[in-house]
């Protein structure tokens, strides 16, 4: 890939796009080429592939963050997209678990949903910890984002008050948050 012009490049991606949806590593990797070489081609790359923009931006970020050597054949895509935020050595450990245990992506969820709330339960019982704060990577420039450590509420109390604005005519409001995927969009 590294000697294509962009006529050989909007080749490939046309060609890997009419792959199927299974060619999420193909194409990340395609538009992470894409980007070095040619500039930020998102907008073209969805229009040649037919997948939205953040989409395309999802599948360079995971593809961004598991060399190919890293990746794991037996595994599907989205096992790896589950803990693409993870570190390094993290993400192997759990590559390694799903290999062993033979995890579904919904069981891989699972267990990672646990271990949070067993993390945010320990932070729970020391409040010097409660009000920390921790920083978290964002997928698109790898910048530290700081982010106030947050027990999340459950879905259901996320629905309930979505439906309770939605009820007292608070729709303008509770729009661009169900918009957002907030207040039990998800």
């Amino acid at each position: 890939m590294e000697n294509m012009d962009f006529g050989e490049w909007a080749t490939a991606g046309r060609r890997l796009s009419a792959m199927g949806r299974c060619g999420q590593w193909g194409l990340g990797d395609w538009i992470r080429y894409g980007n070095a070489k040619f500039g930020e081609r998102y907008a073209w790359a969805a229009r040649v592939t037919g997948y939205d923009v953040q989409t395309l931006m999802n599948m360079v970020y995971v593809a961004s963050r598991f060399d190919i050597s890293r990746r794991r054949e037996n595994l599907s895509w989205s096992h790896h997209e589950t803990i693409a935020a993870l570190d390094p050595v993290e993400q192997d450990r759990w590559l390694d678990r799903a290999t062993e245990d033979r995890l579904s992506i919904s069981d891989l969820r699972s267990e990672l949903r646990s271990l949070r709330r067993t993390a945010a339960g320990a932070e729970d019982q020391n409040p010097a910890r409660s009000t920390a704060r921790h920083d978290v990577e964002c997928p698109h420039c790898g910048g530290a984002v700081p982010m106030p450590s947050v027990r999340p509420r459950s879905t259901a109390a996320r629905r309930r008050t979505t439906g309770e604005r939605l009820k007292d005519g608070e729709t303008a409001a509770a729009a661009p948050a169900l918009q957002a995927g907030v207040g039990g969009a998800l």
